[in-house]
């Protein structure tokens, strides 16, 4: 939630600043603003409500200039979007300039307590109160601005990721992170800050990863200072990043949901590549086999995750049980985290996460760390939160993903949690070997069977043109295919902003059935597996009640064409593995309805790409 970009050097900052806003906004959309020095050591702030090119025509004819700048793009959280709640924020004395990504908990506590120190506030953010407490620590203390910060982020309760500008200091940014990411680029002469590496990869690949209650002081043509809340110096080593400036632009696709949807057969060979040997006879994830005896000796595994990769997790919970014969459950971090749930020193807890910052994983990463168990990350972006919280992981590695509706992250992690069942499975010897190599041999062919639907593209678009206008869907799958429905349901409400609710096909006769009409579509996932004949009775009970069916079903099939409405014709493969193929079509539906609706597909009204609050 919300994008942070900083620069301090030899260039210009605004352009600078305005492009970092670019490649952040899928973090938060509703207002923009930056900060500068000029070099006059004036200290000057511009901001609008709405997207960044807002931002860019507000302040066309201002004073941009300057070597120096923070800039900030919003997903709101406390005060609605606006010009006055949109950062950076003032102090009282418009002496600090502060952007923050996160919330402050105990900002109503300190409000109060400033107000009747005198203070005045512009806006209904907690980012303004944070503002002021620096600016008054400072002046009662007589301190210098790094230890202002330090002593007003030992009162502050929350998540944050904040940057500050000092009126008369051209050559420091102050900036800390707690919860929320924050990543130092270093170049020649030059330091960059953001959210992500995405602003920063343009000019250089050299990056400091902030970890929970550290601050750095940037100063020009000085390494960057890290030092705790309490006081602590810290080394850091500089880290590479492996991205690279194509992967964040659109590539000619209209959108990057649609650049990325059919990236996916590059992806997944990326993702496989190195884990399944040359000859296509052995799976092995280094960290599950660096810890294989935990996993051996698991009494039970728990998924944690939200959204897209909860549903990621479900479908893990299907290969593990299948594979490894070990009990699993997948919980939402944001219950798990609350409802002293019962955690034991041989169970094992799998956190999957696209950013890797998902705020309500990282604090079920905590509590499960506290209660003794072996932790394993899943996760897309190298260096983030939940890599260096766990005790072992793997990535996904595919690429950054911008499109605030999830696709190939979420088939990554499909693929991902699929090699670690057969890795286990293996081990633990509860897979045959001639199920293990049927498995690793259809795995391998998965890319070019995906490559085959995207051929379905406009066979899709054409289709969608039918539902553009309805007000609900049904989603409906069984076995590997329910947690699919859940996920089309999902990315359909995402993008479209139409109701879809997915359901188990079973369950349908107990209470959705009643919705079912001759406006109702239902989009049925209905390959070819060891239910199918039940499969086809659901969709038998949905057609006596005159409801629309979109199938998706096996090329070859006859006896669910018959019967659907429509249908979408995918590849055979093994049934636990057809969700990476099943979802692919259900992905396009839901873009092109997205777009026969002139919706923005890739930043959806209240959505944000990585959840770092509550």
């Amino acid at each position: 939630m919300c994008g942070i970009v900083g620069y301090i050097g030899f260039r210009e900052a605004y352009p600078i600043l305005i492009k970092g806003l670019h490649r952040l906004e899928y973090r938060g959309y509703d207002s923009a603003g930056v900060a500068i020095i000029n070099s006059e050591n004036n200290l000057s702030i511009y901001k609008a409500k709405g997207r960044v090119q807002d931002l860019e025509e507000f302040a066309k004819d201002k004073d941009l200039s300057g070597t120096i700048g923070i800039a900030h793009t919003r997903w709101a959280t406390h005060g609605e979007p606006s010009n006055a709640n949109a950062h950076p924020h003032y102090s009282q004395s418009e002496s600090l300039a502060l952007i923050h990504n996160g919330i402050i908990e105990n900002y109503a506590v300190l409000k109060a307590e400033l107000k009747a120190k005198g203070y005045t506030f512009q806006s209904n953010t907690d980012t303004e109160v944070l503002v002021q407490l620096i600016e008054y620590i400072k002046k009662l203390n007589d301190c210098d601005l790094f230890t202002a910060v330090q002593l007003s982020l030992n009162q502050v309760i929350g998540a944050y990721a904040i940057a500050v500008l000092e009126k008369g200091n051209p050559d420091q940014i102050i900036a800390a992170r707690k919860s929320s990411p924050l990543v130092v680029g270093v170049g020649e002469g030059e330091f960059f800050l953001a959210s992500d590496a995405s602003p920063i990869i343009e000019f250089t690949n050299k990056v400091i990863y902030l970890d929970d209650e550290e601050i750095v002081v940037i100063k020009r043509n000085e390494e960057p200072k890290v030092v705790t809340i309490s006081n602590v110096r810290k080394t850091h080593k500089i880290a590479e990043l492996e991205m690279n400036l194509s992967q964040l632009e659109r590539g000619g696709y209209d959108h990057f949901m649609l650049k990325e949807i059919f990236e996916q057969p590059e992806t997944l060979r990326s993702c496989m590549s190195g884990r399944i040997n040359v000859e296509g006879t052995n799976v092995a994830l280094s960290g599950i086999i660096d810890h294989i005896d935990k996993f051996k000796k698991a009494r039970r595994i728990l998924i944690i995750a939200c959204g897209t990769s909860w549903h990621a997790g479900l479908i893990g919970e299907y290969l593990i049980e299948e594979f490894c014969r070990i009990p699993v459950e997948v919980e939402y971090a944001s219950e798990f985290r609350y409802r002293n749930p019962v955690i034991e020193p041989d169970d094992i807890v799998i956190a999957i996460s696209q950013s890797g910052e998902t705020a309500d994983s990282l604090a079920a990463i905590e509590l499960a760390r506290k209660a003794g168990a072996f932790v394993y990350g899943v996760c897309n972006v190298v260096g983030a939160s939940i890599p260096r919280n766990t005790d072992s992981g793997s990535y996904t590695h595919c690429g950054p993903e911008i499109g605030v509706a999830s696709t190939k992250a979420f088939t990554a992690q499909v693929m991902v949690l699929t090699m670690m069942a057969l890795t286990i499975g293996k081990e633990k010897a509860t897979v045959t070997d001639e199920r293990y190599l049927h498995l690793l041999k259809e795995l391998q062919n998965i890319p070019d069977k995906i490559t085959s639907i995207l051929a379905l593209n406009d066979k899709i678009k054409e289709l969608s043109l039918i539902f553009t206008y309805a007000h609900n869907f049904i989603y409906l799958g069984r076995g590997y295919s329910y947690p699919i429905a859940l996920e089309g349901a999902l990315k359909l409400k995402e993008i479209s902003y139409i109701h879809a609710e997915g359901y188990p096909a079973a369950e349908m006769k107990h209470g959705p059935i009643a919705l079912i009409d001759n406006e109702m579509p239902i989009v049925a996932i209905a390959t070819n597996n060891a239910i199918y004949e039940k499969v086809v009775s659901n969709i038998q009970e949905i057609k006596a009640r005159k409801g629309k069916v979109i199938a998706i079903i096996n090329e070859g099939d006859k006896s669910i064409k018959a019967l659907a409405d429509y249908s979408i014709e995918i590849p055979i493969t093994d049934e636990c593995l057809d969700p990476i193929l099943s979802c692919i079509p259900l992905q396009l539906l839901a873009y092109h309805i997205a777009v026969n609706k002139n919706r923005d597909v890739d930043m959806p009204r209240n959505l944000a790409k990585s959840v770092t609050v509550e």
